[in-house]
């Protein structure tokens, strides 16, 4: 199932992440969810200490709009969003992809994830790479280039990216590789 997917990397201040992580977890996790939004995997950036990684998914970009106009005019929003707000430096480093979304195993205590630039003006590269190292374990995420609809969050354009998670042989492309510790509720 392919759904709209957002991968979201905040940049917060210094000493924050844990104040951000608590609250998420005790407040936003079931209150996204109460209004159709799927969270995935949360993430501290192992290589960063003041990043928070995590994903969201939809169905489609119409359920999106609708979900998060829901959720960001709602009351769990409203109460908790002066206290997460004031952890971050930066919540718009976001990517708008189409994927299956991810979910770390169980237990899982490392998770790679690349975020790769390939060379799009020859597609056929990227997919015999993606055919010799690419299984569906990887959860491969390809970007979504639709109009971002909900303009209140913003998503970085002009990309085409593609995003995987699990340890793989290094692209040819330029890439991005963010190592994570799956937060555990």
């Amino acid at each position: 199932m392919s759904l709209v997917v957002e991968l979201r990397q905040y940049t917060l201040h210094q000493g924050a992440r844990e104040t951000l992580i608590e609250l998420f977890e005790r407040e936003f996790v079931t209150g996204q969810q109460a209004v159709g939004i799927t969270v995935g995997g949360r993430f501290r950036d192992l290589d960063h200490p003041d990043r928070f990684v995590w994903l969201r998914a939809f169905p489609s970009m119409p359920e999106r709009r609708r979900a998060l106009e829901a959720f960001y005019g709602g009351p769990v929003w409203r109460e908790h969003r002066d206290a997460a707000n004031a952890t971050m430096v930066d919540s718009d480093d976001v990517l708008l992809l189409r994927g299956p979304g991810f979910l770390p195993s169980a237990g899982a205590r490392e998770v790679l994830a690349t975020v790769c630039h390939p060379d799009t003006s020859e597609p056929a590269g990227f997919d015999a790479y993606s055919a010799r190292h690419l299984g569906p374990e990887h959860a491969l995420h390809r970007t979504e280039h639709a109009e971002n609809d909900f303009p209140r969050l913003p998503v970085r354009t002009g990309e085409d990216v593609r995003v995987w998670f699990g340890p793989v042989e290094a692209p040819p492309w330029p890439y991005q590789r963010l190592r994570l510790e799956p937060v555990t509720p």
